[in-house]
């Protein structure tokens, strides 16, 4: 492996699990009512819903790598797609209602467990923050890989969730989280088009007819 795919497996994982999404607002929630400790229950428990998705998504990329480049560019295409339409929808998003009724969870481990692993989004993401990262790499992907693939994501998810983990739960933090969650979010959303961009960069060109 190359020290650009390491790093950009690296960051797929790391980026995955510290975007703001369902999971991370959950986070914030719990630890906002019942504070750090409680929080990283919820991670940990979540950690192993992240393992699965991220999995599943390296799997169907590394899939469709193999079965040849048009499958991955389309692969690719439809993830570009998909982010692009996550990150207008976040750019455009309004201010919540503040009602997070996932922080009076009483049990945070097995109440992550079943949140990472129900949670609807997870696959899609996973699989188009992936290809949006990995997609100018394609040619270096195989089966023999896949191991090293997903711990290098796992070690990603772990250092990001490491992060969550020493904010979550402190007055300051959850105090700039909630007066500036929208400004977050926006920014979020832009970073999303950024990766679709980038993916439909790496893609369309593979799916365009080569003129002789």
């Amino acid at each position: 492996m190359t020290p650009s795919l390491l790093m950009a497996v690296l960051a797929s994982g790391f980026i995955y699990g510290i975007t703001p999404g369902p999971g991370v607002l959950a986070v914030f929630g719990i630890g906002a009512a019942r504070g750090r400790r409680a929080g990283a229950g919820f991670l940990c428990g979540h950690l192993l819903g992240d393992v699965i998705w991220c999995s599943t998504a390296l799997i169907a990329i590394v899939g469709a790598r193999e079965i040849g480049s048009t499958a991955f560019d389309v692969l690719g295409v439809l993830s570009g797609l998909y982010l692009f339409w996550l990150g207008w929808r976040a750019v455009r998003a309004k201010r919540s209602n503040g009602d997070q009724p996932q922080g009076a969870a009483r049990q945070p481990f097995w109440h992550g467990i079943l949140f990472g692993l129900t949670n609807p989004k997870a696959y899609p993401v996973a699989v188009a923050t992936f290809t949006a990262l990995l997609s100018s790499r394609a040619e270096l992907l195989n089966w023999s890989m896949l191991p090293m693939l997903i711990a290098l994501s796992f070690l990603g998810g772990l250092l990001a969730y490491a992060i969550l983990i020493g904010i979550v739960g402190a007055r300051q933090v959850r105090t700039l989280y909630q007066r500036h969650e929208l400004a977050i979010t926006r920014l979020c959303g832009v970073m999303f088009i950024g990766f679709a961009i980038n993916a439909l960069v790496h893609a369309l060109p593979g799916l365009m007819p080569n003129k002789a």
